[in-house]
């Protein structure tokens, strides 16, 4: 999951120097997405993990 915002982080960063503004916000927008989707499934995964007997 992290991999992708880190994909989409470059992909925006890239345009950013480029001049494709439209681009960069885009792609910033969709790492910023996938970086709190992946934080909220991990806090999640901690509170109904696997747990002890």
């Amino acid at each position: 999951m992290f991999s992708w915002g880190i994909t989409f982080l470059i992909i925006a960063i890239i345009a950013a120097l480029l001049g494709f503004t439209g681009v960069a916000g885009a792609a910033a927008g969709a790492a910023k997405l996938v970086f709190v989707v992946g934080i909220v499934l991990f806090i999640i995964s901690l509170f109904t993990g696997r747990r002890g007997p």
